[in-house]
């Protein structure tokens, strides 16, 4: 089937999840998350395969084992493409891509990359073109100072201080949610993020301890 969107069904479904997150509403709403949720998100990805890349959706279970928070259910659906994440939650549609959590081998080699005249340089330049396209460079972790063996000096001190970097870019709702063009945004988004992703293949690459 042709992606369209989501339905407000899909928003109203994570509306109340929130406020009733059990598995007797989850038994009784299944249909909803299957049909306006979860199967808009099949087609959109299906879509968006021959160009980005295989797609997975992740289990809509928290992991609770050491949580205190004790909600078996996740608010909000997410899936991996590629290089590329997509999230549909109450709050609306996210996209990004990049390296959001880099194994220590990794993260030596971006640091070292960071640290680099032109690399580091490089880097600063996407950083600026991202913005400039309307996301953000963000990173999953910060130091609060300058990691181990640099200065805290140095011109791209906050590029350093991440544990992990990545485009994101979130839309809150609106009409276009409920059409094809909420697709148009997270490619938008995917291709603002093809210098990012290009840098990072290229400097860090996979980690050591996947192989």
């Amino acid at each position: 089937m042709t992606f369209r969107g989501w339905k407000a069904e899909a928003l109203e479904f994570f509306d109340a999840l929130e406020e009733e997150n059990t598995k007797a509403f989850w038994q009784r709403n299944k249909d909803t998350y299957d049909n306006d949720v979860r199967a808009p998100m099949e087609q959109l990805l299906t879509e968006l395969e021959p160009r980005w890349g295989e797609w997975r959706i992740f289990r809509p279970y928290r992991d609770v084992r050491f949580s205190k928070d004790k909600s078996p259910y996740k608010t909000n659906i997410a899936a991996t493409i590629g290089d590329g994440y997509v999230s549909l939650s109450s709050s609306g549609l996210g996209a990004g891509a990049g390296m959001w959590e880099m194994a220590p081998d990794q993260l030596r080699r971006y640091r070292d990359a960071v640290d680099a005249d032109r690399t580091g340089k490089k880097l600063e330049q996407i950083a600026a073109a991202i913005r400039k396209g309307g996301a953000e460079l963000e990173g999953h972790e910060r130091l609060k100072s300058a990691p181990q063996g640099y200065p805290k000096e140095h011109p791209r001190i906050e590029l350093l201080r991440y544990k992990g970097v990545a485009v994101w870019q979130e839309w809150s709702p609106a009409a276009w949610l409920g059409t094809a063009k909420a697709k148009d945004r997270v490619e938008r988004l995917f291709e603002l993020s093809k210098p990012l992703t290009a840098w990072l293949r290229t400097n860090v690459g996979r980690s050591s301890a996947a192989e």
